[in-house]
């Protein structure tokens, strides 16, 4: 395989996590009498611009299909962040009544209804028809197609040329990054100014978060690579600020590499410096990876294990890409977790691709009262243990799988 970037040839291996089906393929009851399809699962590193990307397997539109179910909307903190965002780019950049905002991959308008709500146009690029839906329900004007050079070219063709183009958590999921981002030096106004937020990976290794790793996210991006690839593609990053979400992330401010006026803040600078003192400019880096995620797997089916054999019961939840990752590495199946609970109904009444673990609504957790709770979502372990809190009241603790096996008081 060759560099998604660079075109350079792929040797170096971050991890190998053996194969999977896509983590968002959830299976329905008719489903489990069939076959799954199962890709391998490894992400290897370029040498040349150091893009860590998943090897080739699984198209984009079989894994982003019709019945995706992921919905930004179902995480309280995810839309407060959300908010946030808004507010600092309206008060950054003076947007208004005359600005127009773009949205790459806007799921369900998490983020766009606060845009629509301070009436400023906007528009949603989505292209999975469910979370499209969705966001249309929220009177917002979204384009359901996969972004890059074309697309973008017919937006502007159409008068939507942008003032501000965000794209969240969605760097990792294009298959060929440099058309998609080609595509926002083509959609900006020549001032315009384009975010992009995306966990860090720094993050992924120092914190060993490689259930982050699946099939939908082609790449893991740092700001060494990331900003190598935004110049090959007219884009010049000026800014980046580090931010808590999803266990650590970067939002990078990118301008027009002809046009752009925003002075390169200091902030660039320092990441790289992080970056290189992180290793990720060194082969040993990434070598020494294989073997950490392994200790998790082995100590978290060891407390499977255990928790069966003392007679207790285990339940996890959010059905999330990442507990995919988890279950399916681990082996695990309904016999060691009886079921995940899920607050989106996309989800109830479906199964975990791979394990088949059964996801349901949280009143099965009143009715099951389940010693453990594995978190899946570990980086939401602050929200959802204070929202399911009442479980301690029959004596039931949270467990976390990452960075490391932590059973919480």
């Amino acid at each position: 395989m060759n560099c998604r970037h660079c075109d350079a040839h792929l040797s170096l291996a971050l991890v190998d996590l053996g194969s999977a089906p896509p983590s968002n393929a959830y299976l329905t009851r008719e489903k489990l009498n069939l076959p799954e399809k199962w890709f391998p699962l490894r992400v290897l590193v370029c040498r040349d611009c150091w893009l860590v990307q998943t090897e080739d397997f699984a198209a984009a539109e079989e894994l982003f299909d019709a019945d995706y179910a992921y919905f930004s909307g179902f995480s309280e903190s995810w839309l407060r962040h959300s908010e946030r965002y808004v507010e600092e780019m309206i008060d950054r950049f003076g947007l208004g009544p005359t600005s127009h905002v773009v949205e790459i991959a806007a799921n369900d308008g998490y983020l766009l209804q606060f845009v629509k709500a301070r009436a400023i146009p906007c528009t949603g690029v989505e292209p999975t028809a469910s979370t499209a839906a969705a966001a249309r329900a929220k009177g917002i004007d979204i384009v359901s197609e996969f972004f890059g050079v074309a697309l973008a070219d017919q937006l502007v063709a159409a008068g939507k040329q942008a003032d501000l183009t965000t794209a969240n958590n969605v760097l990792a999921h294009v298959p060929d990054i440099n058309d998609f981002v080609s595509g926002f030096a083509r959609l900006l106004k020549p001032n315009g100014v384009a975010t992009f937020e995306f966990p860090h990976l720094v993050n992924l290794i120092e914190s060993n978060q490689f259930d982050t790793i699946y099939h939908e996210h082609f790449s893991y991006p740092s700001l060494t690579a990331v900003k190598t690839i935004f110049e090959a593609n007219g884009l010049t990053v000026f800014d980046v600020a580090e931010l808590p979400t999803h266990g650590g992330s970067l939002r990078v401010f990118a301008q027009r590499s002809d046009t752009g006026l925003h002075p390169v803040g200091g902030n660039v600078a320092a990441i790289l410096d992080r970056e290189v003192a992180g290793g990720l400019t060194r082969t040993e880096t990434y070598d020494a990876f294989q073997a950490r995620a392994q200790k998790v797997k082995n100590d978290f089916v060891a407390f499977l294990i255990e928790a069966k054999r003392a007679g207790k019961s285990v339940a996890a939840y959010g059905a999330a890409a990442k507990g995919s990752t988890l279950l399916n590495f681990a082996g695990v199946r309904p016999d060691l977790i009886a079921f995940v609970v899920d607050r989106n109904p996309a989800k109830q009444g479906k199964f975990m691709p791979g394990s088949r673990v059964p996801i349901v609504a949280e009143d099965r957790l009143h009715e099951a009262k389940p010693d453990y709770v594995v978190i899946l979502p570990w980086n939401l372990c602050e929200e959802v243990t204070a929202q399911l809190a009442y479980i301690r009241g029959w004596g039931g603790r949270f467990v976390t799988a990452v960075p490391n096996l932590k059973i919480h008081g």
